[in-house]
């Protein structure tokens, strides 16, 4: 029975969910605050549900030597190094669309204080004042909201703002110009709409590339008496340089939820009339606090029960229903890779997948991280199907994935082309109807053999004697062959031979093969 640790506050249904699942829950919600402590039992877990406060560093993955499945219930995974638990080949979800909604409503919220200042104002009335006339506020209605980043949130934030009739334009690179007028809003660069808007939200993750995306430099390009409200993440908005900016007049206003140290028990933007915090409140309603906890168990138990893998940061999808018939394809990928990555003793320069027939109709994405999981496991060791795309991206390698769902010969076939700087080498499978891969082409070379565990690999001439020298040798030594797949390009000419023997064979006795008169090349092969 897997085991799921919850080291943060969920839900109690987030709990039975699992327990409903088939899957073993420890739930200590203080946990997560206590690095120690967390790293000194997390070898114990399959699975490790969270949300902000437990910090998953690699000091932790480091012991975690049993962890598939890391779950954030919520959107952002800046406190999960991504980068080591993809090395682990831990899949890590998130659930970016359990809190949308919340998160939109809280920055309109906090839109429509600042316009009309009402925090301060409440203050004021509430101390006894009566100051009617120092609260001139400002009308929403036709003004222009940028909206940076217009992903799930971001769209939401639009469609509220224009139903306060508000015209809305939108930054963000990934935002189709197709997806923009669907949802009614205006695609522009980010330097148009810093000198356009009059109130700008932020939706964006923090990146490299977003970090202080609201710098000094983009704040001078605003107009006087903007009003900037950040629900996203701390960090995109640099904060001294908005509070110079406030300082001075030349924004308005400013609303924050996020702040670039967190809990923000002091900050720059404290104590300024024109600004209005709140303490991280963007998911906390009751609603969104259970959709993310129900969403994440349902995933985490989806992928330690089935295989099933929803809203990965560093893995293909893969449904319920893809993951029983993917499974022996992916056995077949990885193996087809494998095959190909033991024969290779230079650098790779391209890796060309090609998908034929039933197979190409499946998620290929997932096949193709299995082949270079496979491929690259004989060269760098410890590789799985979560890290290999990004091992392969960081070694210059080319990827090509092709797909041809009109069957040849097979119902589902599969090519795995690996380029170096000597040659080009590809091996073909496919998946009978007994669910076992098989190997049906190498290097054009037609055969039916089965993967085994200790495999001998021959390139020869098709002469006749060989198999009977081969055999002898090996019968010599007391090797047992438990089966001989045999396949040539034409009589007399280039012929290949995969034959599984019981245990390994010696340097010495394999010496003695290369040195059989029609042997090209030899070698043991390990699936």
């Amino acid at each position: 029975m897997p085991k799921v640790l919850i080291s943060d506050a969920l839900s109690p249904a987030a709990l039975q969910i699992f327990k409903d699942r088939g899957v073993e829950v420890d739930f200590q919600p203080a946990l997560g605050k206590d690095k120690d402590k967390l790293a000194e039992i997390i070898g114990n877990y399959d699975g490790l549900a969270i949300r902000s406060a437990t910090k998953v560093t690699p000091k932790i993955l480091e012991k975690a030597n049993r962890l598939k499945v890391i779950g954030r219930a919520g959107i952002g995974v800046d406190n999960v190094d991504i980068p080591a638990s993809t090395a682990k080949g831990i899949i890590v979800m998130n659930t970016p669309f359990g809190n949308s909604i919340t998160t939109a409503e809280h920055a309109i919220s906090l839109m429509l204080a600042l316009a009309r200042q009402i925090p301060e104002a409440d203050r004021s009335t509430q101390a006894g004042k009566w100051e009617k006339n120092k609260f001139m506020g400002v009308e929403i209605t036709g003004k222009t909201l940028g909206v940076i980043g217009c992903g799930n949130i971001g769209s939401i934030a639009a469609d509220r703002a224009l139903g306060l009739k508000m015209k809305v334009i939108a930054y963000d690179p990934f935002l189709s110009p197709e997806r923009a007028v669907d949802i009614g809003v205006e695609k522009v660069e980010l330097d148009d709409l810093l000198k356009r808007a009059d109130f700008i939200t932020l939706h964006t993750p923090l990146t490299d590339k977003t970090r202080n995306i609201i710098d000094a430099n983009a704040i001078n390009k605003t107009k006087k008496g903007v009003r900037i409200i950040n629900c996203a993440r701390g960090g995109l908005v640099d904060e001294n340089a908005l509070r110079a900016a406030l300082d001075s007049g030349h924004v308005a206003g400013a609303a924050f939820d996020v702040f670039v140290t967190e809990p923000a028990t002091e900050n720059v933007l404290f104590n300024h009339p024109n600004v209005i915090c709140t303490p991280h409140l963007g998911a906390s309603t009751t609603e969104a606090q259970e959709n993310v906890a129900l969403q994440v168990a349902e995933q985490m138990a989806d992928y330690l029960m089935t295989g099933a893998i929803t809203n990965a940061i560093n893995f293909p999808s893969i449904t319920a229903e893809e993951a029983p018939k993917l499974k022996p394809f992916v056995e077949l990928a990885e193996k087809l890779g494998s095959f190909a990555g033991q024969l290779t003793e230079t650098g790779i320069s391209k890796v060309q997948i090609a998908y034929e027939g039933a197979v190409a109709q499946m998620n290929t994405r997932a096949l193709t991280s299995a082949a270079l999981a496979g491929l690259l496991r004989p060269m760098l060791g410890d590789v799985n199907v979560v890290s290999a795309p990004v091992i392969a991206k960081e070694r210059g390698m080319i990827i090509e994935e092709t797909t041809r769902q009109v069957a040849g010969d097979y119902e589902s076939l599969i090519t795995v082309t690996v380029v170096t700087e000597r040659q080009t080498r590809h091996v073909s499978g496919t998946v009978f109807a007994d669910g076992r891969p098989r190997i049906v082409n190498i290097k054009g070379i037609r055969m039916d053999a089965e993967f085994a565990p200790s495999m001998v690999y021959i390139t020869n001439l098709d002469k006749p004697g060989f198999i009977g020298k081969f055999s002898g040798t090996l019968g010599e030594a007391n090797i047992n062959i438990a089966t001989f797949h045999v396949g040539r390009e034409s009589p007399g000419g280039n012929a290949v031979a995969l034959i599984e023997i019981d245990g390994e064979l010696p340097e010495d006795v394999l010496a003695k093969v290369r040195a059989l008169p029609q042997v090209q090349s030899a070698r043991t092969l390990h699936f």
